[in-house]
């Protein structure tokens, strides 16, 4: 007999990343709105970083903004995508400098403004709620430093008893002609 399918109905965090998703879009609405196209919000940390520091490499950027290298990398490959960014040799012939292109530093003073409208937006929402969030995100911090959420997952997992992975022993298949 099949389980049933856990993710049929909405999780506990659906709503969150379904709101952070819809904030995300009236903040790229805000862009569009202004003639600004192909610039995502995760965009502007990069860039406004970089405006302020100058070349660094993928690593030392993502390291800044505290985001993970492949997160950074991927962020960054969509911006060169959009002309916002471009690459330079670094010290060596394995890393490479990321640099602002004439249209990313252009949109900089603006993403500027942006990012302080949208904090000045958040902090009025923040009064606006009877629990601020940023109140539940410190509460939630220490919660996970008192009990890290991997401890909280592992005590709730009925783990189902299986044996070692099946090997695939068939035939491969011939290509047709």
């Amino acid at each position: 007999m099949a389980s049933l399918d856990p993710t049929a109905s909405p999780g506990r965090w659906q709503a969150l990343h379904l709101l952070l998703a819809a904030m995300d879009a009236q903040i790229e609405s805000v862009y569009t709105e202004r003639g600004i196209e192909g610039v995502r919000p995760r965009f502007a940390y990069p860039l406004i970083r970089l405006a302020h520091t100058g070349p660094l490499t993928i690593r030392e950027l993502a390291d800044s903004l505290d985001r993970s290298h492949s997160a950074m990398s991927q962020t960054l490959a969509a911006m060169r995508r959009e002309g916002l960014v471009d690459s330079e040799l670094g010290t060596d012939a394995r890393t490479r400098r990321i640099t602002l292109t004439d249209r990313g530093r252009a949109l900089v003073p603006f993403l500027e403004a942006e990012w302080r409208a949208t904090e000045a937006a958040v902090a009025e929402l923040d009064d606006e709620i009877p629990h601020a969030l940023s109140a539940v995100v410190t509460e939630l911090q220490r919660a996970l430093e008192r009990r890290p959420m991997r401890d909280r997952i592992v005590a709730h997992l009925d783990e189902p008893h299986a044996g070692p992975a099946p090997t695939d022993t068939s035939t491969p298949t011939q290509p047709r002609p």
